[in-house]
């Protein structure tokens, strides 16, 4: 039964996360730009992601992306162009600043970033230290004697 309730909302801002409680904090906080740009989070893999946002009209110099602890975020600012001369007849690609921020989980960290055909690609993956790694610990002592017959 579809009840029309959808859990989108949830993954919309976070990357990496595999706790429902840091995801919900995550999709209370206000969304800073009202939807723009359009974007997707991809899971490539076991620890490997993408964003995908739509760029169009933008250039790799009217783009900022940081990263600072667990938080991306990445800023897009149009030069201003002189409209003087033009007649605009419709005008439906935004041509408007943003700002867009992505929490990361713990060890998630940006690999790249790609501007191309108006999508900006950001990979990131997650990099566990080796002493945050599950170890095997192995059972020592005596061994039992050994059965006779």
């Amino acid at each position: 039964m579809n009840t029309g309730f959808s859990l989108a909302p949830l993954f919309r801002h976070s990357v990496g996360f595999d706790r429902f409680d840091e995801l919900l904090d995550a999709a209370l906080r206000a969304d800073q730009s009202n939807g723009y740009p359009p974007y997707d989070i991809i899971r490539e893999s076991d620890g490997r992601y993408r964003i995908v946002m739509a760029m169009a009209g933008f250039a790799r110099n009217d783009l900022d992306i940081t990263v600072q602890e667990n938080e991306l975020r990445i800023r897009g600012n149009l030069k201003t162009e002189d409209d003087s001369e033009r007649t605009w007849l419709h005008r439906g690609i935004a041509r408007r600043a943003f700002e867009r921020t992505f929490k990361l989980a713990d060890h998630v960290e940006v690999e790249a970033a790609g501007l191309e055909d108006g999508l900006l690609t950001v990979t990131l993956t997650r990099v566990v230290p080796e002493e945050k790694k599950p170890r095997v610990i192995p059972v020592e002592g005596a061994s039992p004697p050994a059965k006779s017959n």
